[in-house]
Order: structure tokens, then C-alpha cells, then sequence
């Protein structure tokens, strides 16, 4: 029914397998080789969603930006839930917003891991239960497995990390191990726990600092929101406790997968963040820059480029003249501003008194 998931992942796995096997020292049947044709498929897949990954990461940091506006929504429209959703809508619209950018990758995850589980659970269909086929162990070995033929899954058989096959899980039922018996003896449980408990160990750990990581860059709006705190706390705790509650039942490769994953999701997490950290100061720089070339020089007055008003232009254009002009071009002394003019006391009235008195008069 999941074909379309199940043909591409055993394609990449099978392809990196063919490559670390032809390294010399390591062969088909290594376990090492396995383990790292894991690894690599897992890479493969972050490399293909690294876009959608940045996406996501800038819809996340727009979505705290955005978060005082959306609760203005709420609030404006609490009693219209219609009228709110054609308001976010359009709030999502005006500002490139898609929130189906930050659920993508996770979303592209969940397919390929349950298609590398049911590959690799597909190695040994020697068991009676979900997805079983109940097949003997020659039966097992020689049916292909999606785009490995017999003697891959003889192979997938006989690899060992430290005694334990990939394959194995701690509490694989004892029928299901017999199938490894032709194929470098039936391991014991206390050497598949012996690899697989680290494993689970690490991948909790890895699981709990990538979320502590990702909190830790929230805005403080971001983290005091109800559903987000809830989130919060499920990514750093519930998830990390997942993780060591259902190792056990989980093949050794599964939990190679999930280290790996972290892994790159920690290193990946450092690089976008670090770049989107650098282009915010080079904005901020530029915006510096740009003011700092407006603003006047050291030394020089600004220069107002405010207008006059009309009516204070006119008065100061205006200059009062001493003299009227006579029709032959004489000019006549205006009235009481004889130099020879003298006021009751007998004192002589100064002549610019009288001009600043007209200029008060006008």
C-alpha cells in the first residue's frame, strides 16, 4: 500500500550500502557499512529538505514577530470566529506568511522513517505479528526484500556492531532471532542491549538539547503562549522519555537513524540560525550607515527647509521708506522728523526715535 514510500527508501539505502561496501576493509557483509549507509540515508533526506528546513525556521521567527498583531485579531474579533479566520488570512497574506512551511519538514520525515522501519523490519519476516509474514528462517533468506535481492538480505543477516545485528531489537521475540542462526549465530540479548541502550541514551539526550536549543531562541511573547508553553514542554521532556520508553522496541538501525538525525538537526540548527543572525546585523548596519549620511556634518548648521509663512515674508521684504517721493523727484522730510524739532522741555527729539515709532505704529 506504501510502495511509493517503501521502493525510493530501500533504493537510497541500497545505493549507499554498494558505496561503503566498496571501501576496502569494510565488504557487504560489515556492519559497519549497514550502519553507515543508515547514517548517510538519513543525510540525504536532510539535504533534500534543507530549504524547506530555513523556510521553516524564518515562518517560526515571522510567526513571534506577527504574535502581538494576531492577538489584536482575537481579541477584536473574539465574538466572530469567521471574521477572525478571514482576518488572519489576509494578515498571513499581506506578510508571505504560510504556516504549512513550518510543519514541512517534519511532515517529509515521518514517511521516510516509517519506511526505513518497515524496510529494515522487512530483513526478518520470521515473526507472527503486525506486518509479519511468518515465514521460515530459508524462507526469509532467500525472499527479496523491495529492491534487495537474496543474497542483500543474507548480507543484512550477517552484520554485526559489536556482536549485535542491526536489525535486532532488546526485546525481539526468540523465534524471530533463530532467523540469524546460518548467518553468524543467534545473538544474545545481552549484546544487542549492550549496543542498543547507548544508542537510545544518546538519541534522548540529542532529542532533549535540540529542543532546548530551539526554546531558547523563542521571543519571551512566543514562550509565554499557553499552546506553545504546552509544546515546549513536550519537546523537552515527553519526546527525550519517548525515546528511551520505546528503544527496546526499536531495531538497532532505527536508533542509528535517530542519532543521526539529531545530530544534523543540532549542526544544522547552528549554521541557519548563525546566517539569519548575520543578515539581521547587516540590515541593522546598513540602517546605521543610512542615517549616519543624512545627518549633518560636524561643524555645519542644519540647514531648516521649512517655509515662511506669506504674511512674516511680506512684513520683512517690506522696508519703510524715510522720504515720500514729490512729482520732481525731490523728497520731503516726513512729518515730525525735523532734526530741528524739540520736545516740550526744550530737547531735541532724536530722529531714529521717531522711525522705530512708525515701524511700531505699522
Amino acid at each position: 500500500m506504501l510502495d511509493f514510500i517503501y521502493y525510493p527508501v530501500s533504493w537510497i539505502l541500497w545505493f549507499w550500502h554498494r558505496a561503503f561496501a566498496a571501501i576496502p576493509g569494510l565488504g557487504k557483509d560489515n556492519g559497519l557499512a549497514w550502519a553507515l549507509a543508515v547514517v548517510f540515508l538519513v543525510f540525504t533526506l536532510r539535504i533534500v529538505l534543507y530549504k524547506p528546513f530555513v523556510k521553516q525556521v524564518r515562518t517560526t521567527k515571522q510567526m513571534q514577530e506577527l504574535q502581538p498583531q494576531i492577538k489584536e485579531l482575537q481579541k477584536k474579533y473574539k465574538n466572530d470566529r469567521q471574521k477572525m479566520a478571514l482576518e488572519m488570512q489576509k494578515l498571513q497574506k499581506e506578510h508571505g506568511f504560510n504556516p504549512l512551511m513550518g510543519c514541512l519538514p517534519i511532515l517529509a520525515q515521518v514517511p521516510v522513517f516509517l519506511g526505513l522501519f518497515h524496510v529494515l523490519r522487512s530483513f526478518n519476516r520470521t515473526g507472527h505479528g503486525f506486518g509479519q509474514l511468518g515465514m521460515t528462517p530459508e524462507e526469509n533468506a532467500n525472499t527479496a526484500n523491495y529492491v534487495f535481492n537474496a543474497a542483500d538480505v543474507q548480507s543484512f543477516l550477517s552484520a554485526r556492531i559489536f556482536g549485535a545485528p542491526i536489525s535486532a531489537f532488546i526485546t525481539t521475540p526468540a523465534n524471530e532471532l533463530l532467523a540469524f542462526a546460518d548467518y553468524g549465530g543467534i545473538p544474545s540479548r545481552v549484546s544487542i542491549a549492550l549496543v542498543a541502550i547507548p544508542l537510545m541514551v544518546i538519541a534522548g539526550l540529542a532529542t532533549h538539547f535540540n529542543a532546548r536549543a530551539s526554546v531558547a531562541r523563542q521571543s519571551e511573547e512566543a514562550a509565554a503562549n499557553p499552546q506553545a508553553a504546552i509544546m515546549n514542554k513536550l519537546a523537552l521532556w515527553v519526546f527525550p522519555l519517548g525515546v528511551l520508553v520505546g528503544g527496546p522496541f526499536l531495531p538497532i538501525a532505527i536508533l542509528i537513524y535517530w542519532v543521526s538525525n539529531n545530530i544534523w538537526t543540532y549542526g544544522q540548527q547552528h549554521l541557519v540560525f548563525g546566517r539569519m543572525a548575520k543578515e539581521e546585523e547587516a540590515k541593522k548596519q546598513a540602517k546605521l550607515e543610512q542615517r549616519a549620511q543624512n545627518a549633518p556634518k560636524p561643524g555645519v548648521k542644519p540647514v531648516s527647509t521649512k517655509k515662511k509663512p506669506a504674511a512674516a515674508a511680506t512684513a520683512v521684504d517690506a522696508e519703510p521708506s524715510d522720504a515720500e517721493p514729490s512729482g520732481n523727484g525731490a523728497s520731503k522730510p516726513a512729518a515730525g522728523k525735523a532734526s530741528g524739532q524739540r520736545r516740550p522741555g526744550g530737547q531735541k527729539r532724536s530722529g531714529s526715535r521717531g522711525r522705530a515709532n512708525q515701524k511700531r505704529r505699522r
